[in-house]
């Protein structure tokens, strides 16, 4: 296995783990930014109260995006599968 497979894959790696975590990512990013909104107008500085509508958040983004999600690691681990015989050289 050459520099440049290596390379490539660790690149397709990188991009899998972005591509898997962005959805809860942005959901998370954006129910902060409500709860933050929220928070300045009423003057409610509760610490808590950011932490919980996140994690909700991120677990119904986690159920809407999971058939997705799991697609994108299928078809990553077959590629990985079929291009075995490269790796060992």
């Amino acid at each position: 296995m050459s520099q440049g497979d290596i390379i490539s894959l660790a690149q397709d790696a990188i991009k899998m783990v972005l591509m898997l975590s962005s959805p809860m990512l942005i959901f998370g990013l954006l129910v902060g930014l409500a709860v933050s909104i929220f928070q300045a107008t009423t003057q409610i500085q509760e610490a808590t109260l950011a932490f919980v509508p996140k994690i909700i958040a991120v677990m119904i983004s986690f159920l809407i995006f999971s058939p997705w999600l799991l697609s994108l690691i299928l078809d990553f681990t077959n590629k990985l599968f079929e291009n075995m015989n490269t790796f060992i050289k």
